[in-house]
């Protein structure tokens, strides 16, 4: 449910704190090539690094018009025969938009700056990010997936974008 999020690296640094030392983390992402979202940009970091920062509530409507004008709602089953409009306005009680657009390299990066360790990437059809994360226990070295090992998942992808940026 990140997608889902006005603030992503709220939500990943909240779930940190709770976790124990050595605690899992299991993400399930949409990647943008497979979904309705496949017209927006992908969020850049620093943006997702801005509304922290910031403090952005659920309430956020940033992203708003975007949705309504790049959304393809061929691709979106629960969208069609609605008022879409209506819907995504509602977004803080419905919670039906996609804030933020993620690609491989986003997720990951999400989850490093939150300060947890990449333990594993997997890229399924048809568009999920799957991220195993967990909580370095105190005293002990993070073992941080290294640029090598995510420029090997990105080529391996089978979305378009994420080999594009390998």
């Amino acid at each position: 449910m990140l997608e889902h999020t006005a603030n992503p690296l709220r939500a990943l640094s909240e779930w940190g704190r709770v976790l124990k030392p050595g605690g899992g983390l299991v993400l399930v992402v949409p990647h943008r090539d497979g979904t309705f979202d496949h017209r927006r940009p992908i969020t850049v970091l620093q943006h997702l690094i801005d509304d922290f920062e910031r403090g952005t509530g659920e309430d956020d409507l940033t992203h708003l018009q975007e949705v309504l004008e790049l959304h393809d709602l061929s691709k979106d089953p629960g969208a069609r025969g609605s008022n879409f409009r209506e819907r995504a306005e509602r977004n803080v009680e419905l919670r039906s938009m996609h804030h933020h657009v993620f690609d491989t390299r986003l997720v990951v990066a999400a989850v490093q700056r939150a300060g947890l360790e990449v333990a594993a990437v997997e890229l399924l059809r048809p568009y999920h990010i799957v991220v195993v994360a967990r909580k370095v226990p105190d005293g002990m070295e993070s073992r941080a997936l290294s640029e090598g090992a995510l420029r090997a998942v990105l080529q391996g992808s089978p979305f378009r974008t994420d080999r594009e940026a390998s």
